[in-house]
């Protein structure tokens, strides 16, 4: 029988802060790393330094850094606002000093300021192990009561609003808190957003509006475009989390269309994606196998993750292959597009319960280590399976 290639078995790591370590990784069974340098300062040029003392680590506990995820993209670029050229220029230092140090794949995003969203990070399932969990009404109190947003009533359906009278006068000052906290909780390992800059920002962008933001990543992704070719550097895009609008601020990567705009309005190869089962399979309106198929000639790094949706669009993330998404369908195409490979794509187990005995532990939300491993066990058998081999 032929051998077949197998995707590329990866996992995040935040550096040496992260309590989950390489030996740890390895233990787990991946061979790649996916990491950034969080405690470089957004839009600050990723020096040769740091990078290869980053990848010096990584290498020196017998991994490989595959995935570059995220270096962002600051919200001058977003906004196109008057400092934009100089972080575009600071970009694209850092794109060329990550392939001259060998990284080649860099995965980001373009969601206005805040980067996922959810309103709780300790659902407790049936079997006791926690779960990130997005609640509607919760992001509908936030918006209304705490940010204060004009009008905001509007972008809400009105089973939302009925259910709000009932929240409001049973959410306590603690979890009311908490609850804002959450919502404003920054990339793990950097800064998190305050009200006022949200305030702010939502005025900034509702001038932008969608077709602004639109033309704003294609203006980035044309500006960079001369060192990724250079370099080889491909670019993939993070789908919106989840994938709505929220807030009052636009979102542009969430549905089948969005994505093919965006891979048709460039055509090169460094536009790429990440392809986000969990950040997908949490819309509605998204059948994630068929946007697999669509654009998986431009996939070339997965987050494989599952939800469970309930009438209102509530979510939570389940376990890898129990939820909405036929996490069974979307293996079989990543394996067969991975077959005409002639580099495998990258996959990690995107988040994961927090169970065992990391529920005693101080971890990153989604990435504690023990749900992720499990992930990643009956990924790998899925697609074992599937082979064949």
């Amino acid at each position: 029988m032929e051998k077949v290639n197998k995707l590329e078995q990866t996992w995040r790591w935040y550096g040496p802060n992260d309590t989950v370590s390489l030996q740890d990784v390895k233990q787990a069974g991946a061979t790649g790393i996916v990491s950034a340098l969080h405690h470089v300062a957004h839009g600050a040029v990723w020096m040769v330094e740091e990078i290869t003392k980053r990848k010096n680590e990584i290498e020196a506990a017998g991994l490989t850094w595959s995935v570059v995820e995220s270096v962002p993209v600051h919200e001058a670029i977003k906004t196109r606002n008057a400092d934009a050229e100089k972080y575009l220029e600071n970009y694209r230092q850092s794109l060329q000093n990550l392939g001259s140090c060998g990284l080649k794949t860099v995965c980001y995003n373009f969601m206005p300021v805040l980067d996922w969203t959810r309103t709780q990070l300790d659902l407790e399932m049936k079997d006791g192990s926690k779960a990130l969990y997005f609640n509607w009404i919760d992001l509908a109190y936030f918006d209304i009561y705490i940010l204060k947003r004009e009008n905001a009533e509007q972008d809400y359906p009105k089973e939302i609003i009925a259910a709000l009278s009932d929240r409001k006068n049973s959410i306590t000052a603690d979890e009311e808190a908490i609850l804002k906290n959450i919502i404003l909780m920054g990339v793990p390992g950097e800064d998190n957003t305050t009200l006022e800059s949200l305030q702010q920002s939502i005025t900034t962008y509702k001038a932008i509006g969608f077709d602004g933001l639109r033309a704003n990543l294609v203006y980035f992704l044309q500006s960079i475009a001369s060192v990724c070719k250079e370099q080889g550097i491909i670019m993939t895009i993070h789908p919106d989390d989840p994938p709505y609008p929220i807030l009052g601020l636009p979102r542009i990567v969430s549905n089948k269309a969005d994505l093919e705009y965006i891979i048709q309005s460039i055509t090169d190869d460094y536009n790429g994606i990440c392809f986000c089962t969990g950040s997908l399979g949490a819309g509605v309106h998204n059948n994630v196998s068929e946007i697999f198929e669509a654009v998986k000639h431009r996939v070339h790094f997965m987050h494989l993750r599952n939800v469970k949706k309930d009438a209102l669009g509530n979510f939570y993330e389940s376990d890898h292959l129990d939820g909405d998404v036929n996490m069974y369908k979307v293996m079989k195409a990543a394996v067969a597009e991975n077959s005409k490979r002639a580099t495998p794509i990258p996959f990690r187990p995107d988040h994961g319960h927090q169970m065992l005995d990391d529920l005693d532990k101080r971890t990153f939300p989604g990435y504690s280590a023990i749900g992720r491993l499990r992930g990643l066990a009956e990924l790998r058998g899925l697609e074992i399976g599937i082979i064949g081999q």
